[in-house]
């Protein structure tokens, strides 16, 4: 099975994506400035809740059952999404995925579809696809909105343009809304309720004319057939109730089994996202409304492949929530590009190579671009152990041969204590020919590290002179 993971265009490595991010001093002021808000209102929320330890076992436990479940799950919720009158497609991959869309649309005799924020559809990079069959796509969350208009690419889960800030938002407005006739380019400003307004008016014509919508779910619920989509603007709520047709793209990991495993992560995911005790939108339907038709596509693209791994599919767990990007200090210096997937950050590094496979560069240096703090661990709702996933992805990406080398010498010397021992004496007699730079391709060590300085004595040498230290 292929896998389309259109993601973002960036062929580099990591290494070479952060080195030109990190030069870039607005980027790492607004990331910072933002970040650090983000942070310190969850915390606050999180503070709040006596029994949060609890409830992110619940969530933990919840996804985990599911997952080994999934099969019946998924089942159980397609039975219960056409008995309430939606329509269900499979889609194997991203291309599946699109083509569907794309024939649902054209079946409608339109030419224009509103979206809802919606990670899966970036992923498989359903708006170009689309285009591509003479179909627009409009995204109404202000976030993706900022990004589209601005020909940009999203860096963050929650808030895809954390990388402008408004005098830049005021600018791609100004640009890309004149044709509208209002706002007047000459009058906005880059107040926060001014650029909110500017997109208010730029979107309302779309929400009232265009017929096709397109979402994604946060949640979708096995027992009923429920799917949840909980957002903070409502032009979400627009998109899903206002058009005729609605065709909501879903990872199959987004499962859960009964309507009131809904209520723990109701909990998690607000507190853990925008630091808010509940969401200001939670909108949930079953199946088709009256007067409008509702069509399902449950989408795998290498889900299943990561649900076999027994250490990476915890992966799968993750809500969106993007916590771990909020806390971790790579991406709060690199910011969303440097990782060139529409999953940014440590649950990025993780979910990427799994999904796309480690084929190309930048995939095998993903697991390296994080400093195993465990950060990223402590705030995730769901308890990831990104740190886990990284080391273990580490383990399994290609090394070249001079590591290879390396590793297979040292773990020689480390198979007999004899052997080590006889290194550790001849360090000490050779310490002073040590130097402050290693050679070659191990400078890059030094480089950002000092090097330990070689005793004189080692430690088993001492002890054996001290008679354990009695001496």
């Amino acid at each position: 099975m292929s896998v389309t993971f259109l993601g973002m265009p960036a062929e580099r490595p990591f290494p070479r994506n952060a080195a030109r991010a990190v030069r870039d001093s607005q980027l790492r002021f607004n990331l910072r400035k933002a970040t650090r808000t983000i942070r310190a209102r969850r915390a606050s929320v999180v503070a709040e809740a006596p029994d949060w330890a609890e409830l992110r076992e619940a969530g933990r436990a919840i996804k985990e059952h599911t997952l080994r479940n999934l099969d019946r799950y998924l089942v159980r919720l397609e039975e219960a999404v056409t008995a309430a009158g939606g329509h269900v497609h499979w889609a194997a991959d991203g291309d599946e995925a699109n083509r569907i869309v794309a024939g649902l649309v054209k079946a409608t005799g339109e030419t224009e579809v509103v979206k809802v924020k919606s990670m899966a559809t970036q992923e498989i990079g359903l708006n170009e696809a689309l285009h591509e069959q003479g179909i627009t796509a409009y995204e109404t969350d202000l976030a993706e909105l900022i990004v589209q208009l601005g020909d940009d690419r999203p860096s963050h889960i929650l808030v895809p343009a954390i990388h402008r800030n408004r005098a830049e938002i005021r600018e791609i407005f100004a640009e890309h809304m004149a044709g509208w006739g209002r706002p007047a380019p000459g009058d906005l400003t880059d107040e926060p309720a001014a650029l909110a307004e500017a997109a208010r008016l730029h979107l309302r014509e779309r929400f009232l004319k265009t017929k096709v919508a397109i979402s994604g779910a946060n949640f979708a619920i096995a027992e009923t057939g429920t799917l949840v989509v909980l957002e903070s603007e409502g032009n979400g709520r627009m998109c899903l109730t206002l058009p005729r047709t609605l065709i909501s793209v879903v990872g199959i990991e987004k499962v859960l089994p009964a309507w009131r495993d809904l209520e723990v992560f109701l909990q998690l995911l607000p507190r853990s996202s925008t630091g808010e005790r509940m969401n200001p939108y939670t909108s949930m339907w079953t199946g088709a409304a009256e007067g409008q038709e509702f069509h399902l596509v449950l989408l795998d693209n290498g889900r299943t492949g990561v649900l076999a791994d027994e250490v990476g599919r915890q992966a799968l767990r993750c809500i969106r929530c993007s916590a771990c990007l909020n806390v971790c200090p790579v991406y709060e210096r690199t910011g969303g590009h440097a990782y060139g997937s529409v999953y940014p950050g440590p649950i990025g590094a993780i979910l990427t190579p799994q999904l796309r496979g480690m084929g190309s560069e930048l995939d095998r240096s993903l697991p390296y671009a994080s400093s195993l703090c465990g950060a990223c661990y402590e705030v995730c709702p769901v308890a990831i152990d990104i740190p886990s996933v990284l080391v273990d992805l580490r383990a399994r990406a290609p090394h070249p041969w001079p590591e290879r080398a390396g590793m297979a010498a040292a773990g020689w010397v480390f198979e007999r204590s004899g052997r080590l021992a006889r290194l550790q004496r001849a360090g000490g007699r050779l310490r002073r020919l040590m130097p402050r730079r290693l050679p070659g391709p191990l400078g890059g060590w030094t480089d950002t590290r000092d090097l330990p300085e070689v005793p004189k004595e080692s430690f088993r040498d001492w002890w054996d002179r001290t008679d354990g230290g009695r001496r």
